[in-house]
């Protein structure tokens, strides 16, 4: 019997937006030099792993912390993946979008023209499904609000969950198991 899937789940490195707090969601950010260097951390925290299946989503930023990282030979592209599309609330702060919307927030919205959170859920539950038979360790790296509501997703909690799953840029989280049940075996772990 094959050792149950665990997936190791990274957070792109930092891009100027997520240092102002701008919502990026598929705007295709470069990182920024300090995200570069927290890319490189991944190298060797990363590499003595050996890794089933290497995930990455198609925007820059994750690419750019995979290839650094030292896994864009063996990864391939899964735009299921992608960030939440925010819509009109790309490039926004939470506080622009509450001058419009007293008590916004990207969980409870609105996000006009966007995604709403559970088509996020069902994206992330469809890569739950399709790779959790893979077997070993599954390397995603995406970004930071899709990767805290697969982590909710994984642990078949409602989407709203993640808003309790804060997650650095770079950091490496993983999902794993429990005397059988779904666990979160690392959260937020920054190199």
């Amino acid at each position: 019997m094959s050792k149950p899937t665990e997936f190791w789940l990274v957070r792109h490195g930092e891009t100027e937006w997520a240092k102002t707090g701008q919502h990026s969601g598929r705007h295709d950010l470069a990182l920024t030099p300090r995200g570069e260097l927290e890319a490189q951390a991944l190298r060797g925290a990363l590499s003595p792993h050996e890794f089933s299946l290497v995930l990455c989503s198609p925007l820059q930023r994750a690419r750019k912390t995979c290839e650094i990282a030292g896994f864009s030979s063996h990864a391939q592209i899964e735009p299921l993946i992608m960030e939440w599309d925010y819509g009109d609330c790309t490039s926004f702060t939470q506080e622009q979008l509450r001058q419009k919307h007293p008590d916004w927030n990207v969980w409870t919205g609105p996000i006009p023209n966007g995604e709403s959170i559970e088509q996020i859920a069902a994206r992330a539950d469809e890569v739950i499904e399709k790779y959790r038979n893979t077997g070993g360790k599954v390397l995603l790296f995406a970004h930071g609000h899709f990767l805290r509501i697969f982590a909710s997703r994984y642990l078949k909690l409602p989407p709203e969950t993640g808003i309790a799953l804060a997650m650095d840029p770079c950091a490496v989280s993983i999902m794993g198991w429990d005397a059988g049940f779904p666990a979160i075996r690392q959260w937020n772990r920054v190199y």
